[in-house]
């Protein structure tokens, strides 16, 4: 396919704010009509604000089924989908003896099992010649003491991109895998919680969801990438 996204269609599922936000913005600056996704529809509707030109959007809880095939129902199709949404409220696990397993099964509720159900339904009407991008974190490879259950979900995502390569081909799928990122969100933690978080790291600074958003357009267009984790983590990984 062409490296170009122009004249294409991209849905960002989670794109109303953070790396989700990054990517959409970045898609529609190389002429693709995007689409955004969102819980939330305020947010929405100030996302595709924010984006201006021919952008859409509609909310869309990824954990209905209803909504999720709803959301796609709506679409003609599309070319590429990606999927950054997020519950940041899910329990990480905690130590071992005192886990709540109602909590744990939860906490892949948006991020997996929405994810799955996204794909399910959009796999329906993407274009042969696509792609879908997933979404995970580093903590999949470098586990954090008491954050187990957070480590296997973000490697089921993985493995799952993995599956699902294999099943939709010729649609590419992929995963990008985020260290940390200035979103919204992590902006709060303060200067010094984030040079603590990235002191070791060669680029020894978080990254800008502009900056990871290039992963995502790099999978869109890489023609003859699927079933990869692409790291973007200033390095983290190596030391």
């Amino acid at each position: 396919m062409s490296a170009s996204l122009a004249g294409q269609t991209v849905v960002v599922i989670g794109g109303a704010s953070g790396i989700g936000f990054g990517v959409a913005e970045a898609a529609q600056a190389q002429g693709a009509r995007v689409i955004i996704g969102s819980s939330q529809p305020a947010n929405v509707t100030a996302a595709v604000a924010r984006l201006g030109g021919a952008a859409t959007g509609q909310a869309i809880d990824v954990t209905d089924e209803a909504s999720v095939a709803a959301f796609f129902a709506a679409q003609g199709g599309l070319d590429h989908l990606v999927f950054t949404a997020g519950d940041w409220g899910a329990s990480r696990g905690g130590p071992p003896g005192e886990i709540d397993l109602a909590a744990a099964q939860a906490a892949f509720a948006v991020r997996f099992w929405g994810a799955l159900a996204v794909v399910k339904h959009a796999s329906r009407i993407i274009a042969p010649t696509g792609s879908i991008t997933l979404t995970d974190g580093m903590m999949a490879h470098r586990p954090m003491k008491g954050a187990a259950v957070s480590t296997a979900m973000l490697g089921a995502i993985e493995h799952l991109t993995q599956g699902l390569a294999v099943d939709l081909a010729p649609i590419r799928v992929n995963c990008v895998c985020p260290g940390l990122i200035l979103t919204e969100r992590n902006a709060r933690m303060g200067p010094d919680m984030l040079k603590a978080y990235t002191a070791r790291s060669p680029l020894a600074r978080p990254g800008a969801p502009a900056e990871v958003a290039q992963a995502y357009l790099y999978l869109m267009a890489g023609g003859y990438t699927t079933g990869q984790i692409l790291r973007v983590d200033g390095g983290g990984s190596v030391v």
